[in-house]
């Protein structure tokens, strides 16, 4: 399998991706509670994962938020050009007679942002949720091509 495809296009895969945003912890079993506490919030930053594309109408923003319900997950504009997608995460409820082998799923607090450019339409953001996928779509203004006058040279 070659490195040099995942690096110069198409969708990457987390397996030779030197740019993946999984995060190793090496402190994460330790029983220090500082490091613990940001492996937890890592982790869950971490895994609301983002993609974005801009098409000719709009700008498309598609998260992957498995096991999260729409009341738990906010999408709000701030300072008129900040789209920031926010939510939680809750832990699975432990039971006593439960015996875990093992933890990968994370749960946390989650924020991602993102500065979109002057065309956006900022008052008609959509956000549709369907299938664990949230969908934020943001039209975008049409760029007004400029006049040219055509100016009849004498002489």
């Amino acid at each position: 399998m070659s490195i040099i495809p995942s690096l110069f296009g198409g969708r990457r895969s987390n397996v030779f991706d030197p740019f993946s945003l999984d995060v190793w912890d090496p402190f994460k079993d330790f029983p220090i509670s500082s490091s613990s506490d940001v492996s937890r919030e890592t982790s869950a930053l971490v895994n609301a994962r983002v993609d974005w594309k801009e098409t000719p109408e709009a700008h498309v923003f598609k998260a992957d938020l498995p096991g999260i319900k729409k009341e738990e997950v906010k999408v709000e504009v701030e300072d008129g050009n900040i789209l920031q997608i926010t939510g939680e995460r809750n832990v699975e409820k432990e039971d006593k007679n439960d015996k875990w082998h093992r933890v990968e799923r994370s749960s946390g607090k989650f924020t991602r942002r993102f500065r979109l450019p002057e065309n956006a339409k900022m008052d008609q953001v959509k956000a549709a949720m369907e299938n664990g996928v949230l969908t934020i779509t943001v039209p975008k203004e049409e760029v007004k091509k400029p006049d040219v006058k055509s100016i009849e040279i004498s002489g």
